[in-house]
C-alpha cells in the first residue's frame, strides 16, 4: 500500500530535501564546524602528537598574528593583497561576462571562441608566470595578470553555460510576440541568467584568492604571499598559518557579502 501523499520517506516533512533552516540554526551549525576544527587542532598540538615546528598550538598562532599586525605592519600586506585580487577579479569579470554572453547567444562566437577558451582553461595560470615576467615585468601588472588568467577563462565559459540554460520556450514566445534578438537578450536572457552568473562570480572570486599566493611568490616585496614565503625560509610555521587563516577569513567575508548582495538583488529567485 502506498503511503498517503506528503507522508512518504521523501515528501514527508522530515524527509524533504533542501528544507530551509532558520538563520539562528544555520549560524549555530556553521559555528559548530569551526569549533570542531579548533578542537581537533588543539588536541593535536597540546597533546604533543604533532611537533610545534610543523603545527604550533592555537595560542602561539594567535600571538604571532598579534605581533604581525601590531608590530610588523601586516595590515599593509593584507591591503596590498586584497587590492591585487580585486583588480584581477574585476578585469576578469569585465571581459569574461560580455564574452560569455556572446558565446551563449551566438553560434558563430560559440564555434570560434569556446574551443579556444576550453583549451586555455586547462593551462595553469602559474605556468604563464615566466612569460608574464618577460612581457610585463615583475611589478603589480604581473601579479594582477596571474589573477586574471586564473579567473577569466573559466568565468567566460560558466557565463556561456548559464546563458544557454535559459529555457528555449521563453525565447520562442518572445520571438512570437515580435521581439528582436537584442530585446530577447536584454529582457529575457539576461534577467533569467543573471542570478546564476552572480553565483559564478562568487565561485570565481574564491578561485582568484587561490592564485594570489602563486602570484606573490615571485619578486614580491609586500603582500600575504610574500610574508608566507619569508616565514617559510625562516621555518616560522606560526606566521605561515596566520597568512593562510587571514586569506581564509577575508575570502569567507567576501563570499558572505556577495551572498547577501545576491539575495537582495535576486530576492525573487527560489531558494
Amino acid at each position: 500500500m502506498k503511503p498517503p501523499l506528503g507522508e512518504g520517506p521523501v515528501t514527508g516533512a522530515r524527509g524533504r530535501l533542501r528544507r530551509p533552516l532558520s538563520r539562528s540554526r544555520y549560524a549555530a551549525l556553521s559555528a559548530l564546524s569551526f569549533l570542531g576544527l579548533l578542537v581537533l587542532w588543539s588536541l593535536l598540538t597540546y597533546s604533543g602528537w604533532v611537533d610545534p615546528l610543523f603545527l604550533p598550538p592555537p595560542h602561539e598562532v594567535l600571538s604571532d598574528g598579534v605581533r604581525l599586525f601590531w608590530e610588523e605592519g601586516f595590515l599593509r600586506d593584507v591591503a596590498i593583497t586584497v587590492q591585487r585580487v580585486i583588480l584581477g577579479f574585476l578585469l576578469a569579470a569585465t571581459v569574461g561576462i560580455p564574452l560569455g554572453i556572446l558565446i551563449g547567444v551566438s553560434g558563430a562566437a560559440d564555434a570560434l571562441l569556446e574551443p579556444l577558451l576550453s583549451f586555455a582553461r586547462y593551462m595553469p595560470a602559474s605556468a604563464f608566470i615566466p612569460l608574464l615576467i618577460l612581457w610585463i615585468g615583475v611589478g603589480e601588472g604581473e601579479k594582477v595578470a596571474v589573477i586574471f588568467l586564473g579567473s577569466f577563462f573559466s568565468l567566460a565559459l560558466m557565463v556561456a553555460v548559464h546563458v544557454r540554460g535559459v529555457g528555449r520556450e521563453l525565447l520562442e514566445v518572445a520571438y512570437t510576440l515580435g521581439a528582436t534578438p537584442a530585446q530577447v537578450v536584454r529582457k529575457i536572457i539576461l534577467p533569467a541568467a543573471s542570478p546564476h552568473i552572480f553565483d559564478s562570480l562568487r565561485i570565481i572570486l574564491g578561485w582568484a584568492w587561490t592564485y594570489i599566493i602563486v602570484a606573490e611568490l615571485v619578486a614580491a616585496q609586500h603582500g600575504i604571499g610574500h610574508v608566507i614565503l619569508q616565514s617559510q625560509r625562516l621555518l616560522q610555521t606560526g606566521p605561515i598559518l596566520v597568512g593562510i587563516l587571514t586569506i581564509g577569513l577575508i575570502g569567507l567575508a567576501s563570499d558572505l557579502s556577495l551572498r547577501a548582495l545576491g539575495q537582495r538583488l535576486f530576492s525573487w529567485r527560489e531558494s
